[in-house]
């Protein structure tokens, strides 16, 4: 039994293991065309436990793109044994944490009810971090959309309304635990290639000729089954508290309808109790819980 670095000639075997545990495990990055086009390289550092038959057993890899670079934390795609032992989480943790340098910390997210895995990262000395809510709204229907005098909602530019994207959401979320690094009109760019992108599904609200919040759907499953997810929306501060954030999210929805979804879903940080509020408002119901915990690269060596 050993660990060793994940080589292309075993990448199918990688996805089999993390399809077998996605539902014991945040699978956020364990779906969709990105997951099945998935290559192990500087972005993608991952490390497999074999037993002495060579099959995986464990699993360690990270995601380093460009975003989670730039923001100095790395985020766990898998982190999981089926051994259970503490010592092959430390090594499978030792060995992909050595491909972070220049990162300040590596974070991975654990659904609640999987209370082995949490019981593992706290005694590997992660430190809790932060709480995140999976919420779903079924059997969604258009609203009728009323704005005030001098208020209009525009589909983003591609091209020309990125800077605008970004300043709104990095003003809004400069201090939200998990999304303080600021996005790159790069990113947002990279990003429009995405097989999840919908055109026209992202959503500018204006005042006057002043951008003011901003909301996003995108393509994606949930069951099994299509869904379209919402994300980001944000109102700029002194905008808020007017019921605007509702009519961008209205606005949203109407878009999932009028493009042949049946429900959306979402996902807001524990600390956003505003957002889940007025989620919770709108019909959606909370359907899964994950936790985040970090763990401080300087201890990798202990």
């Amino acid at each position: 039994m050993g660990i060793e670095k994940l080589k292309k000639e075993r990448v199918k075997d990688f996805l089999n293991y993390c399809t077998k545990h996605r539902a014991e495990l945040d699978d956020s990055y364990l779906y969709g065309e990105e997951f099945e086009n998935f290559e192990p390289n500087e972005k993608n550092p991952t490390y497999i436990l074999m037993d002495d038959a060579e099959k995986i057993i464990g699993a360690a890899s990270l995601v380093i793109d460009d975003y989670y670079r730039s923001g100095k934390k790395a985020r766990f795609r898998i982190f999981h044994t089926e051994t259970g032992n503490a010592s092959d989480y430390k090594e499978l943790l030792q060995a992909v944490s050595k491909h972070a340098e220049g990162m300040d910390s590596v974070f991975v997210f654990i659904p609640l009810t999987n209370k082995a895995l949490l019981n593992m990262v706290e005694s590997l000395n992660f430190k809790l971090w932060r709480y995140s809510f999976l919420l779903v709204k079924e059997s969604i229907s258009e609203y009728p959309i009323e704005l005030p005098e001098d208020y209009s909602i525009r589909p983003l530019i591609p091209g020309k309304d990125e800077a605008v994207w970004c300043e709104i959401r990095n003003e809004c979320f400069a201090k939200l635990p998990g999304s303080e690094t600021p996005m790159t009109e790069e990113i947002i760019r990279d990003r429009m290639t995405g097989s999840d992108y919908l055109e026209d599904g992202a959503l500018i609200l204006y005042h006057q000729d002043r951008a003011i919040g901003i909301v996003q759907g995108l393509d994606d499953e949930y069951d099994n089954a299509p869904i379209m997810c919402i994300g980001p929306l944000a109102i700029i501060p002194e905008y808020q508290g007017r019921g605007l954030g509702r009519t961008l999210l209205r606005a949203s929805i109407n878009y999932a309808k009028q493009h042949g979804y049946t429900r959306t879903i979402l996902c807001v940080d524990g600390k956003n109790e505003r957002a889940k509020t007025l989620y919770l408002h709108e019909g959606y119901k909370d359907v899964h819980s994950d936790v985040a915990y970090t763990f401080d690269l300087k201890q990798r060596n202990k």
